[in-house]
């Protein structure tokens, strides 16, 4: 157990380092109201979240979802999903009866009268990561496949290993997707789920040749198959010499993907050795329809001082994307002390709503967040001993009311 824990540590070492480097930032910016919402003890039982060893897992990671004020955890280590209510109530749970105790707190089964309001379903899990909700309170989880039914695409040089599993608003499994659609062979490696107002579901897939994105309406079928490669992203200068897709969100209210993509410029210093620097970061902004980019918004640096020979330098580093709400807002993030700092940035629109967000330092073992469609920013922050689900409504930094 502890060697999973030591594992997501390391995970947050250069996160720590940036805290210690932007601590002056966070007195610039202001603070959006954080709401402790219940705590989870860490462990292997129903009602616990097993980050221990969450290490275990080469590509999923525990993940979080937030719909109507209900909250959805894929819990990779556990192989199971879980539902509470904004309470910290235990509402069902779908688990792999051969990697977990019997449920002893939970009905099993659902009952189709409804008279019962907490059961617990069995499906074979295996490693659930990426996970998103639709308006029906349907269920999308990325999945391994067995080792049996993996295969390489000799292409893009990816493994297929990965589906998404679409299960009811009672937790009860309905088919799983693949490329294809229901029944599709295996995606490539799977790196976020995203529902729209209308239920479509949008797979973001990571390979080495560039990304995959599967498009498809609320009824399983593949309307559309985006393909971003490395050497065709699109470059706002000739003279940039690197470019690096840091995250794939996609609108949810709009067929659009949202690229933000990472520039830099090669230099030598005088000592003759050859360094990348971040010049410029942009959000491409894709119409799925049409295959063709819509527009673009120009990211800003996060800003520090540091000390460098005795004298203060400003570095930039870039932020990271966290997602797209609805009206074209995007939502970025960079680590400081203390917590985060968030830029918010409308297509077509040149303003930029600054916030932070308070996460405490024990709360560093793990953090994974999640964006509603409304906006409202939801946290699952792990200490040593319990996981803390957190909410922050963001109507100060938006100016409008969620």
């Amino acid at each position: 157990m502890r060697s999973g824990r030591l594992a997501i540590k390391r995970f947050l070492i250069p996160l720590l380092a940036l805290f210690a480097l932007s601590s002056c930032i966070r007195g610039r910016i202001s603070s959006v109201a954080r709401m402790d919402l219940f705590n989870l003890e860490i462990g292997p039982l129903e009602d616990q979240i097993n980050l221990f060893d969450l290490a275990r897992s080469s590509s999923n990671r525990t993940s979080l979802a937030m719909r109507d004020g209900l909250f959805y955890i894929s819990d990779t280590a556990g192989s199971k999903i879980v539902r509470y209510n904004s309470y910290g109530d235990l509402l069902f749970v779908i688990y792999n009866e051969e990697t977990n105790p019997p449920p002893i707190s939970l009905r099993r089964g659902v009952d189709e009268e409804g008279m019962v309001t907490r059961w617990s379903i069995s499906y074979p899990l295996k490693e659930p990561g990426a996970i998103t909700v639709d308006s029906r309170k349907h269920i999308y989880t990325a999945d391994k496949v067995d080792i049996e039914r993996r295969s390489n695409d000799a292409e893009d040089g990816a493994l297929l290993d990965s589906i998404v599993l679409h299960f009811d608003d009672s937790g009860r499994f309905v088919n799983f997707l693949g490329q294809e659609g229901i029944g599709g062979k295996p995606f490539p490696r799977i790196t976020g789920i995203y529902a729209s107002n209308d239920d479509e579901i949008a797979v973001v897939c990571l390979l080495v040749s560039g990304w995959n994105i599967y498009w498809f309406n609320a009824d399983g079928t593949l309307l559309y198959l985006v393909h971003l490669r490395n050497d065709s992203i699109p470059m706002p200068d000739a003279k940039l010499d690197y470019a690096s897709i840091d995250t794939v969100s996609a609108a949810p209210d709009e067929r659009k993907l949202y690229f933000k993509i990472d520039y830099y410029r090669n230099i030598t210093d005088e000592e003759n050795n050859s360094m990348a620097i971040p010049e410029t970061s942009v959000i491409w902004i894709m119409n799925v329809d049409t295959g063709d980019y819509e527009e673009s918004i120009r990211v800003p640096f996060f800003e520090y001082t540091a000390t460098e020979n005795d004298r203060k330098v400003t570095q930039r580093l870039p932020y990271a994307m966290l997602g797209v709400i609805k009206d074209s807002s995007v939502f970025l993030y960079f680590p400081v002390d203390g917590g985060y700092s968030l830029l918010v940035l409308t297509a077509g629109s040149r303003e930029q709503r600054l916030g932070f967000i308070q996460v405490k330092n024990d709360e560093l073992e793990y953090n994974t967040f999640n964006l509603s469609n409304e906006g409202i920013l939801s946290g699952l922050l792990a200490t040593e001993w319990e996981a803390r689900l957190v909410w922050w409504r963001t109507e100060r930094l938006m100016g409008v009311n969620l």
